[in-house]
């Protein structure tokens, strides 16, 4: 019999579109034998996992647009372009009262990727860091410069996708042998490099870290190569790629209530055009 693994890529705020879809999968009660998420689709995976449709669409559409999250207000508050710890601390943990426990005491296989700064290399941990309180989620997020290094637990990590944007390597080494991969990026998105400016500061800022830097720095050649793994996998039968099927103004850190709907919307309907392919794929 397969096991099969939902593979979720990152997007800040594109990450409505991940929400769409596995929002689908509740609907249909399908289930998973093995599930990885980095950035935005650690928090999702857990929603999804949860059985949460409600945290789903409304972490990724109705908070998202707070303008106290990104750019100068966060800067004022936090001194980096994004305000994790009011994401985190003040609005999933105290208003929302977003509540992990369940999966804590669960025998689900799942893991969430992070970047441990210290040894230099991306991680995947599973059910037993999790913490009420939050703080591993906010770590798996919080990419460098936007967001500050999150200590938790004798470590200094930030979010994994600095060496997996596509976490499709892990869920093969797990052994996995079927693979549904939801991606925020429609088919065709080019990933620039990072620039001059960008990789001598991230040099500087991260001085301790070499490692980081380097990472950082060549993460447009990493996704281009996960994109290849599972585009590989797809043409074999062994892998579902579901990409937006078409472009809405959404940025990582950018983007309407309006727009950001129409995101998770178009995962709930590209999912139900395909449905007879998907169910079929997903076959024991």
């Amino acid at each position: 019999m397969s096991k099969v693994g939902l593979v979720l890529e990152g997007g800040g705020m594109r990450g409505a579109y991940t929400a769409g879809a596995l929002s689908w999968f509740l609907d249909n009660n399908i289930e998973f034998d093995y599930s990885v998420g980095i950035s935005s689709g650690a928090v999702h995976v857990c929603s999804f996992l949860l059985k949460n449709q409600t945290y789903l669409h409304d972490i990724s559409v109705e908070y998202m647009t707070d303008k106290n999250y990104v750019g100068i207000r966060a800067f004022l508050t936090e001194g980096r372009l994004v305000a994790y710890s009011r994401i985190f601390d003040k609005v999933l943990y105290k208003e929302i009262g977003y509540d992990v426990k369940p999966l804590i005491n669960s025998d689900l296989n799942f893991e969430m990727g992070i970047y441990d700064c210290e040894k230099g290399e991306a991680l995947f941990k599973g059910k037993e860091y999790l913490d009420e309180k939050l703080q591993f989620l906010k770590a798996t997020c919080s990419l460098p410069i936007a967001g500050k290094i999150v200590n938790y637990r004798g470590h200094k990590y930030l979010d994994g996708g600095i060496r997996y944007m596509i976490p499709i390597e892990r869920s093969i080494e797990v052994g996995c042998d079927k693979y549904f991969v939801i991606s925020t990026k429609h088919k065709g998105y080019v990933r620039k490099a990072a620039g001059w400016f960008m990789r001598t500061f991230m040099k500087l800022n991260f001085l301790k870290y070499p490692k980081l830097a380097d990472d950082y720095n060549i993460r447009h050649k990493r996704y281009y190569e996960q994109v290849d793994i599972v585009e590989d996998l797809e043409k074999q039968g062994k892998a579902y790629f579901l990409r937006p099927s078409i472009i809405i103004p959404v940025k990582r850190f950018s983007g309407d209530k309006e727009n950001l709907e129409k995101m998770y919307q178009l995962g709930i309907e590209d999912m139900e055009n395909n449905k007879e392919e998907i169910l079929k794929f997903l076959e024991r």
